[in-house]
Protein backbone atom coordinates (compact mmCIF):
# COMPACT_ATOMS: atom_id res chain seq x y z
CA UNK A 1 0.00 0.00 0.00
CA UNK A 2 1.62 3.29 -1.28
CA UNK A 3 0.39 6.98 -1.74
CA UNK A 4 0.79 7.95 -5.58
CA UNK A 5 0.73 11.23 -7.50
CA UNK A 6 -2.23 11.89 -9.37
CA UNK A 7 -0.58 14.03 -11.90
CA UNK A 8 2.79 12.38 -12.82
CA UNK A 9 2.37 9.01 -10.69
CA UNK A 10 5.04 9.13 -8.48
CA UNK A 11 5.36 6.82 -5.42
CA UNK A 12 5.04 8.03 -2.24
CA UNK A 13 5.61 6.26 0.70
CA UNK A 14 2.39 6.69 3.78
CA UNK A 15 4.57 7.91 6.31
CA UNK A 16 5.77 11.09 3.96
CA UNK A 17 6.12 14.21 5.53
CA UNK A 18 4.96 15.35 2.13
CA UNK A 19 0.94 16.04 1.82
CA UNK A 20 1.17 16.09 -2.05
CA UNK A 21 3.67 15.61 -4.47
CA UNK A 22 6.55 17.78 -5.71
CA UNK A 23 4.73 18.87 -8.96
CA UNK A 24 1.35 19.70 -7.09
CA UNK A 25 -0.86 16.93 -7.67
CA UNK A 26 -3.02 15.47 -5.16
CA UNK A 27 -2.21 11.76 -3.16
CA UNK A 28 -4.71 8.44 -4.20
CA UNK A 29 -3.76 5.66 -2.46
CA UNK A 30 -2.55 2.25 -4.26
CA UNK A 31 -4.09 -0.80 -2.46
CA UNK A 32 -3.27 -4.36 -3.68
CA UNK A 33 -6.19 -6.70 -3.40
CA UNK A 34 -5.25 -8.26 -0.28
CA UNK A 35 -4.11 -5.10 1.66
CA UNK A 36 -6.51 -4.88 4.52
CA UNK A 37 -7.16 -1.66 6.66
CA UNK A 38 -6.41 -1.87 10.32
CA UNK A 39 -9.21 -1.06 12.82
CA UNK A 40 -7.22 -2.19 15.97
CA UNK A 41 -8.05 1.77 17.27
CA UNK A 42 -11.53 2.13 17.90
CA UNK A 43 -13.97 4.57 20.24
CA UNK A 44 -17.42 2.72 18.78
CA UNK A 45 -17.85 4.04 15.39
CA UNK A 46 -20.72 2.39 13.08
CA UNK A 47 -22.76 1.44 11.09
CA UNK A 48 -26.03 4.14 10.81
CA UNK A 49 -29.66 3.78 10.64
CA UNK A 50 -31.05 4.70 7.42
CA UNK A 51 -34.01 5.78 8.98
CA UNK A 52 -37.48 7.14 6.89
CA UNK A 53 -39.28 10.38 7.36
CA UNK A 54 -41.93 11.93 6.07
CA UNK A 55 -41.88 15.81 5.43
CA UNK A 56 -44.34 17.58 3.15
CA UNK A 57 -46.06 13.95 2.16
CA UNK A 58 -42.35 13.48 0.56
CA UNK A 59 -40.43 10.18 2.10
CA UNK A 60 -36.49 10.67 2.87
CA UNK A 61 -34.17 8.34 4.33
CA UNK A 62 -31.83 10.02 6.18
CA UNK A 63 -28.56 8.56 7.22
CA UNK A 64 -27.89 8.91 11.06
CA UNK A 65 -24.01 9.73 11.19
CA UNK A 66 -25.44 12.44 13.34
CA UNK A 67 -24.27 9.36 15.89
CA UNK A 68 -21.56 8.64 15.50
CA UNK A 69 -19.15 8.71 18.25
CA UNK A 70 -17.77 13.00 18.12
CA UNK A 71 -21.31 13.27 16.37
CA UNK A 72 -20.29 13.75 12.92
CA UNK A 73 -19.84 11.63 9.54
CA UNK A 74 -15.83 12.78 9.91
CA UNK A 75 -15.05 9.17 12.45
CA UNK A 76 -15.58 7.25 9.40
CA UNK A 77 -12.21 9.07 7.66
CA UNK A 78 -10.43 9.56 10.89
CA UNK A 79 -10.85 5.84 11.94
CA UNK A 80 -9.10 4.42 9.19
CA UNK A 81 -6.61 7.12 8.58
CA UNK A 82 -5.55 7.41 12.58
CA UNK A 83 -5.47 3.20 12.49
CA UNK A 84 -2.73 3.32 9.98
CA UNK A 85 -0.89 6.33 11.19
CA UNK A 86 -0.68 4.27 14.58
CA UNK A 87 0.60 1.02 12.42
CA UNK A 88 3.45 3.53 10.20
CA UNK A 89 4.37 4.12 14.30
CA UNK A 90 3.67 8.40 13.42
CA UNK A 91 3.59 9.75 17.23
CA UNK A 92 2.52 13.40 16.37
CA UNK A 93 0.02 14.93 13.89
CA UNK A 94 -1.53 18.36 13.01
CA UNK A 95 -4.72 19.14 11.19
CA UNK A 96 -6.53 22.22 10.41
CA UNK A 97 -10.44 22.20 10.84
CA UNK A 98 -13.43 23.93 11.60
CA UNK A 99 -14.23 21.80 13.67
CA UNK A 100 -15.94 18.18 13.34
CA UNK A 101 -12.86 16.75 11.23
CA UNK A 102 -10.80 18.13 13.98
CA UNK A 103 -12.52 16.71 16.81
CA UNK A 104 -13.13 13.62 15.12
CA UNK A 105 -8.91 13.17 14.67
CA UNK A 106 -8.57 14.29 17.92
CA UNK A 107 -10.25 11.49 19.34
CA UNK A 108 -9.12 8.82 17.48
CA UNK A 109 -5.27 10.24 17.97
CA UNK A 110 -6.44 9.99 21.89
CA UNK A 111 -7.62 6.20 21.44
CA UNK A 112 -3.86 5.66 19.66
CA UNK A 113 -1.80 7.46 22.42
CA UNK A 114 -0.37 10.21 19.36
CA UNK A 115 0.05 13.90 19.48
CA UNK A 116 -2.18 15.90 18.31
CA UNK A 117 -2.60 19.83 17.58
CA UNK A 118 -5.41 21.50 15.89
CA UNK A 119 -5.31 24.67 14.17
CA UNK A 120 -8.59 26.13 14.29
CA UNK A 121 -10.34 29.69 12.52
CA UNK A 122 -11.02 32.13 15.34
CA UNK A 123 -14.24 32.48 15.09
CA UNK A 124 -15.64 28.68 15.14
CA UNK A 125 -17.99 28.04 18.26
CA UNK A 126 -16.80 27.63 21.39
CA UNK A 127 -18.66 24.23 22.41
CA UNK A 128 -16.12 22.75 19.41
CA UNK A 129 -13.26 24.50 20.69
CA UNK A 130 -14.20 22.27 24.25
CA UNK A 131 -15.00 18.89 22.41
CA UNK A 132 -11.13 18.99 20.67
CA UNK A 133 -9.91 20.06 24.09
CA UNK A 134 -11.47 17.16 25.89
CA UNK A 135 -9.57 14.61 23.84
CA UNK A 136 -6.47 16.51 25.22
CA UNK A 137 -5.23 17.80 22.03
CA UNK A 138 -3.54 21.19 21.69
CA UNK A 139 -5.53 24.08 20.02
CA UNK A 140 -3.99 26.93 18.10
CA UNK A 141 -6.22 29.66 17.00
CA UNK A 142 -5.57 31.30 13.83
CA UNK A 143 -6.76 35.02 12.90
CA UNK A 144 -8.98 34.26 9.18
CA UNK A 145 -11.01 32.22 8.33
CA UNK A 146 -10.60 28.59 7.12
CA UNK A 147 -8.09 29.21 4.53
CA UNK A 148 -6.16 30.90 6.64
CA UNK A 149 -6.34 27.86 8.74
CA UNK A 150 -5.01 26.35 6.26
CA UNK A 151 -2.08 28.24 5.25
CA UNK A 152 -0.97 28.71 9.36
CA UNK A 153 -0.67 24.44 9.53
CA UNK A 154 1.07 24.28 6.86
CA UNK A 155 3.87 26.71 7.88
CA UNK A 156 3.59 25.64 11.25
CA UNK A 157 3.92 21.75 11.38
CA UNK A 158 7.65 21.52 13.59
CA UNK A 159 7.61 18.01 12.62
CA UNK A 160 4.02 16.58 12.84
CA UNK A 161 3.10 14.52 10.02
CA UNK A 162 -0.12 16.56 8.81
CA UNK A 163 -3.19 14.55 9.13
CA UNK A 164 -5.20 16.42 7.04
CA UNK A 165 -9.16 15.55 6.07
CA UNK A 166 -8.41 17.11 2.93
CA UNK A 167 -5.09 16.11 1.71
CA UNK A 168 -4.54 12.68 3.11
CA UNK A 169 -6.63 9.67 1.02
CA UNK A 170 -6.69 7.49 4.04
CA UNK A 171 -9.67 10.31 5.25
CA UNK A 172 -10.92 9.37 1.89
CA UNK A 173 -10.84 5.55 2.07
CA UNK A 174 -12.86 5.94 5.66
CA UNK A 175 -15.35 7.60 3.96
CA UNK A 176 -16.28 5.14 1.02
CA UNK A 177 -17.75 2.90 3.74
CA UNK A 178 -20.71 4.58 3.85
CA UNK A 179 -21.63 3.78 0.40
CA UNK A 180 -21.11 0.64 0.83
CA UNK A 181 -23.65 0.70 3.66
CA UNK A 182 -26.34 2.38 2.30
CA UNK A 183 -25.88 -0.09 -0.81
CA UNK A 184 -26.22 -2.94 1.26
CA UNK A 185 -29.12 -1.27 4.06
CA UNK A 186 -31.32 -0.83 0.19
CA UNK A 187 -30.42 -4.33 -0.48
CA UNK A 188 -28.20 -4.53 -2.56
CA UNK A 189 -29.66 -1.13 -4.56
CA UNK A 190 -28.70 2.18 -5.31
CA UNK A 191 -30.44 5.26 -4.45
CA UNK A 192 -31.33 7.75 -6.88
CA UNK A 193 -30.06 10.15 -5.07
CA UNK A 194 -27.69 11.37 -2.51
CA UNK A 195 -27.81 15.35 -1.01
CA UNK A 196 -25.64 15.89 1.20
CA UNK A 197 -23.58 19.66 2.44
CA UNK A 198 -20.58 20.36 1.08
CA UNK A 199 -17.62 22.09 1.61
CA UNK A 200 -14.24 20.82 0.99
CA UNK A 201 -15.88 17.16 -0.38
CA UNK A 202 -14.72 15.08 1.98
CA UNK A 203 -18.39 13.14 2.02
CA UNK A 204 -19.27 13.89 -1.76
CA UNK A 205 -15.54 12.33 -2.77
CA UNK A 206 -16.16 9.43 -0.59
CA UNK A 207 -19.76 8.35 -1.56
CA UNK A 208 -18.36 8.72 -5.35
CA UNK A 209 -15.36 7.01 -4.74
CA UNK A 210 -17.32 3.97 -3.03
CA UNK A 211 -20.20 3.72 -5.21
CA UNK A 212 -17.34 3.69 -8.30
CA UNK A 213 -16.45 0.68 -6.32
CA UNK A 214 -19.82 -0.76 -5.95
CA UNK A 215 -20.35 -0.28 -9.81
CA UNK A 216 -23.33 2.11 -10.32
CA UNK A 217 -23.66 5.56 -9.29
CA UNK A 218 -26.56 7.43 -7.75
CA UNK A 219 -27.63 11.33 -8.60
CA UNK A 220 -25.15 13.33 -6.25
CA UNK A 221 -26.59 16.55 -5.26
CA UNK A 222 -24.04 18.96 -3.39
CA UNK A 223 -25.52 21.68 -1.13
CA UNK A 224 -24.05 24.86 -0.60
CA UNK A 225 -25.08 28.40 1.26
CA UNK A 226 -25.82 30.84 -1.15
CA UNK A 227 -23.65 33.21 0.84
CA UNK A 228 -20.51 30.75 0.40
CA UNK A 229 -20.98 28.47 -2.68
CA UNK A 230 -17.89 28.39 -4.65
CA UNK A 231 -18.74 24.96 -6.05
CA UNK A 232 -21.86 26.04 -7.10
CA UNK A 233 -20.45 28.92 -9.19
CA UNK A 234 -17.82 26.25 -10.64
CA UNK A 235 -19.95 24.17 -11.82
CA UNK A 236 -22.75 26.47 -13.38
CA UNK A 237 -19.73 29.10 -14.68
CA UNK A 238 -20.55 31.82 -12.67
CA UNK A 239 -18.05 34.39 -11.77
CA UNK A 240 -16.90 34.05 -8.52
CA UNK A 241 -18.83 36.01 -5.74
CA UNK A 242 -17.62 37.73 -2.40
CA UNK A 243 -17.83 34.98 0.00
CA UNK A 244 -20.24 36.36 3.07
CA UNK A 245 -20.65 34.63 6.58
CA UNK A 246 -23.76 31.25 6.78
CA UNK A 247 -25.16 29.72 9.88
CA UNK A 248 -23.20 26.53 7.81
CA UNK A 249 -20.04 27.14 9.34
CA UNK A 250 -18.95 23.22 8.68
CA UNK A 251 -19.25 23.94 4.46
CA UNK A 252 -17.85 28.29 5.04
CA UNK A 253 -15.11 26.60 2.72
CA UNK A 254 -14.14 29.54 0.17
CA UNK A 255 -11.70 27.87 -2.07
CA UNK A 256 -11.68 24.68 -1.80
CA UNK A 257 -8.93 22.31 -3.21
CA UNK A 258 -10.75 19.71 -4.43
CA UNK A 259 -12.99 21.59 -6.65
CA UNK A 260 -11.94 20.11 -10.06
CA UNK A 261 -12.30 16.41 -8.27
CA UNK A 262 -15.54 17.70 -6.86
CA UNK A 263 -16.99 18.59 -10.28
CA UNK A 264 -15.62 15.50 -11.85
CA UNK A 265 -17.77 13.44 -9.38
CA UNK A 266 -20.77 15.95 -9.98
CA UNK A 267 -20.63 15.08 -13.32
CA UNK A 268 -20.04 11.45 -13.94
CA UNK A 269 -23.25 10.87 -11.45
CA UNK A 270 -25.20 13.06 -13.54
CA UNK A 271 -25.73 15.12 -10.32
CA UNK A 272 -26.26 18.78 -9.18
CA UNK A 273 -25.28 21.75 -6.81
CA UNK A 274 -27.83 23.57 -5.02
CA UNK A 275 -27.31 26.94 -3.48
CA UNK A 276 -30.15 27.39 -0.53
CA UNK A 277 -30.76 30.12 1.35
CA UNK A 278 -30.23 30.14 5.54
CA UNK A 279 -33.54 30.92 6.16
CA UNK A 280 -33.81 27.38 4.44
CA UNK A 281 -31.12 25.79 6.57
CA UNK A 282 -33.13 26.98 9.52
CA UNK A 283 -36.57 26.02 8.45
CA UNK A 284 -35.35 22.18 7.67
CA UNK A 285 -33.45 21.81 11.28
CA UNK A 286 -36.61 23.02 12.64
CA UNK A 287 -38.67 20.88 10.29
CA UNK A 288 -35.83 17.74 11.79
CA UNK A 289 -36.20 19.09 15.18
CA UNK A 290 -40.06 18.35 15.18
CA UNK A 291 -39.78 14.87 14.08
CA UNK A 292 -37.34 14.25 17.50
CA UNK A 293 -33.94 14.96 15.13
CA UNK A 294 -31.35 17.47 16.24
CA UNK A 295 -28.60 18.40 13.77
CA UNK A 296 -26.50 21.26 13.33
CA UNK A 297 -26.86 23.66 10.36
CA UNK A 298 -24.91 22.67 8.42
CA UNK A 299 -26.24 19.40 8.18
CA UNK A 300 -29.72 20.68 7.41
CA UNK A 301 -28.81 22.17 4.16
CA UNK A 302 -28.71 18.87 2.72
CA UNK A 303 -32.46 18.79 3.50
CA UNK A 304 -32.92 21.99 2.68
CA UNK A 305 -31.62 21.23 -0.75
CA UNK A 306 -33.74 18.24 -1.71
CA UNK A 307 -36.89 20.44 -0.27
CA UNK A 308 -35.79 23.11 -3.00
CA UNK A 309 -35.42 20.38 -5.40
CA UNK A 310 -38.35 18.36 -4.87
CA UNK A 311 -40.71 21.76 -4.03
CA UNK A 312 -43.13 20.21 -6.27
CA UNK A 313 -43.26 16.90 -5.19
CA UNK A 314 -41.12 13.99 -5.46
CA UNK A 315 -41.96 10.54 -7.57
CA UNK A 316 -42.81 7.77 -4.74
CA UNK A 317 -40.29 5.61 -6.11
CA UNK A 318 -37.36 7.69 -5.80
CA UNK A 319 -34.82 6.50 -2.97
CA UNK A 320 -33.53 9.68 -2.06
CA UNK A 321 -30.92 9.96 0.76
CA UNK A 322 -29.79 12.45 3.30
CA UNK A 323 -26.90 12.34 5.27
CA UNK A 324 -27.18 14.19 8.57
CA UNK A 325 -23.64 14.54 9.02
CA UNK A 326 -23.13 16.46 12.14
CA UNK A 327 -25.19 16.89 15.64
CA UNK A 328 -26.68 19.87 17.00
CA UNK A 329 -24.97 20.05 20.54
CA UNK A 330 -22.03 21.64 19.31
CA UNK A 331 -23.32 24.23 17.39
Amino acid sequence: MHFYCEKCKKEYPMNTMSYKCKCGGFFRIYRNPDDKYSDDISIGATKTDLLPIKIDNMTFLLKMENLQPTGSFKDRGACTMINELYQLGIERIAEDSSGNAGAAIAAYAAAAGIECTIFVPQGISKKRIEQIKGYGAKIRRVKGGRMDTCRKVKENLAGAYYASHVYNPLFNEGMKAMAYEIYHQLENRVPEYIFMPVGNGTLLLGLYYGFMEIGRLPHLVAVQSTKCAPLYEAFYGLPESEKGFTIAEAIRIGKPFRLQEMLEALRNSQGDVIAVEDEEILKAKEYLGHHGIYIEPTSAAALAGALHVFRHGKPDNYRVVIPLTGTGFKS
